[in-house]
């Protein structure tokens, strides 16, 4: 029996598809249990930005963390976002070194009908969720995960031979259709869990 109430997917992609991720949405939802069609939210996530933000009073402590950052888990809605479209900026983490970057978001689609306070607020909560790191992260862990396994299907796609060499593009070089390999199988004991992480 599935118990999850909706689907929230977050995307880390440049151009984004938003019809055929949805119907590999439903097909995906449709093979876990028939019948089975939850709402769904697309969200891109942009992090390869030049926009910063700054506490509006550099020199109050109360306004700033230890490195004169804004404070972890700050919003901006307005002002800089787009005038009729559902975005924001989020800065979940504490600023390190330098100046924080804070992450884009940008709902594409929403079935949900989240208010922009309730879906800010589930995506700083799921920022303090990634499981390699036990501070938030700057960039919403599913973003993260789907990074992750896509970077570990890439060997799958490519292969051993790949000598990490580039064409101008920037794409790996290859001579006629990539060859796919059989995906292994995979133990039970790790069937459950994201091994990839």
């Amino acid at each position: 029996m599935i118990t999850c109430r909706f689907d929230l997917i977050f995307f880390d992609l440049g151009h984004f598809y938003l019809n055929v991720f949805y119907l590999i949405c439903c097909k995906a939802c449709a093979s876990l249990e028939e019948g089975y069609l939850p709402p769904v939210t697309f969200v891109v996530v942009q992090k390869r930005h030049h926009t910063r933000l700054f506490p509006e009073v550099h020199g109050k402590r109360e306004m700033t963390d230890k490195s004169g950052n804004i404070l972890p888990g700050t919003v901006v809605d307005l002002m800089i976002c787009h005038p009729t479209e559902f975005d924001f900026y989020l800065c979940s983490h504490a600023g390190i070194q330098g100046t924080s970057r804070p992450t884009h978001y940008h709902v594409l689609y929403d079935e949900n009908h989240f208010t922009a306070d309730a879906l800010q607020s589930l995506t700083n909560n799921l920022c303090y969720t990634y499981a390699r790191c036990t501070r938030a992260v700057s960039v919403v862990p599913p973003a993260y995960y789907a990074h992750l396994a896509a970077f570990r299907a890439r060997y799958y796609v490519e292969g051993d031979s790949s000598d990490g060499g580039s064409t101008p593009g920037g794409g790996v070089a290859r001579e006629g259709p990539a060859e796919v390999r059989q995906l292994p199988l995979i133990k039970e004991n790790v069937k459950d869990v994201m091994f990839y992480c």
